[in-house]
């Protein structure tokens, strides 16, 4: 089926088996190996993707469900003419917010997604009403990223980045 796939502000025209799932085009079709596959389920968060500046995992869904779709993976989070990296990507490094670092691209664009859904006032199952007004408490986080693992353990460091590029640094 021909589908029309927008990776990161570039359009992509492919010729996909309907059964390809959006996972696979973006590694096997199109070669941005940045999401990763890890249990192939939905259950680790690795191949987290944004379509429409929402997060999905990418192994969940066919890409022919995305025609015409906004995409952006963590190889489009970068900032700029030049690629600069974005304030995100930036705290990662500083608060070394990565081991094998497999994890990342996912932890990446669900953290931006994340952030987003907080500065838009969208509540979580943690959130102790709904008046939109959210900070970033350490049961906000662990809530709102419950879907991505990191079998590393390196949550201190990705929280603490999290944290630091949503200027909540020092929040309880």
């Amino acid at each position: 089926m021909q589908t029309t796939l927008s990776i990161n502000g570039t359009e992509h025209r492919l010729d996909l088996d309907t059964r390809v799932t959006l996972l696979d085009a973006l590694r096997d079709h199109l070669g941005l190996c940045g999401s990763k596959k890890g249990c192939d389920h939905g259950q680790c968060g690795a191949c987290t993707v944004l379509v429409g500046g929402r997060r999905i995992n990418a192994c969940l869904t066919l890409a022919v469900m995305h025609d015409g779709d906004e995409i952006t993976t963590v190889e489009g989070l970068a900032e700029g003419a030049d690629g600069g990296l974005s304030p995100l990507q930036r705290a990662f490094i500083t608060h070394d917010g990565f081991q094998c670092g497999y994890c990342t691209p996912g932890q990446l664009c669900s953290a931006t997604g994340m952030l987003g859904e907080l500065a838009e006032g969208w509540p979580s199952h943690a959130s102790a009403d709904l008046d939109g007004n959210y900070e970033l408490s350490q049961e906000e986080l662990s809530e709102r990223m419950s879907g991505n693992i990191c079998r590393c353990s390196c949550y201190p460091g990705i929280n603490a980045a999290i944290r630091d590029a949503a200027g909540a640094e020092g929040r309880k």
